[in-house]
């Protein structure tokens, strides 16, 4: 019964159809060639296969690659600059492209850029969540460690949060100390 639940269609997939499939979602999706192989094979279990020979999912998802509709790399460094703009550090953006199927090498240009901007990154996040230089009144030493904990929880390293979350209101931070 719950197996005809999941058919969303009487139509088993062809070769044809599944390629429809899949143009139309990376149409529509930023992609990764783990997020559509994920894809593919889930549509393949709701609604079965009608060939006789199995269906090559990781040739048609090369294929795409070479069309140049699928780029990790390109994905990966998008992924980071939306992550670090909205305030997230080194070890946040790691854990998103490892849960996107990035491969060491495609995520290379995203981690450089997530150490290049991590202080940027550090900086918004204490803006947003109105820390240190950016609260109104200095913390007691419970918000403090919550804060810190924050921070971390956003991927960044103990010493610049620690540098933030210790700051007190409206004082100007050096980065290179």
């Amino acid at each position: 019964m719950r197996g005809e639940a999941l058919k969303n269609s009487g139509k088993a997939l062809d070769e044809n159809s599944l390629q429809e499939l899949a143009l139309r979602y990376v149409s529509r999706y930023a992609t990764t060639r783990h997020k559509l192989k994920s894809y593919l094979f889930r549509k393949l279990r709701e609604r079965d296969w009608s060939e006789d020979r199995p269906a090559d999912i990781d040739a048609m998802v090369e294929r795409f690659v070479e069309l140049g509709y699928i780029d990790d790399a390109l994905f990966a460094k998008n992924r980071a600059a939306a992550l670090i703009n909205r305030g997230y550090g080194k070890r946040r953006v790691s854990l998103a492209l490892y849960q996107a199927g990035i491969e060491e090498g495609d995520d290379r240009q995203a981690l450089d850029l997530s150490d290049e901007k991590q202080w940027d990154a550090a900086r918004t996040f204490a803006r947003k969540k109105s820390i240190g230089p950016f609260a109104q009144e200095q913390a007691d030493q419970d918000k403090c460690r919550k804060q810190l904990q924050a921070f971390l929880r956003a991927g960044h390293s103990f010493d610049i949060a620690s540098r933030f979350v210790f700051a007190k209101p409206d004082e100007e931070i050096d980065k290179d100390v």
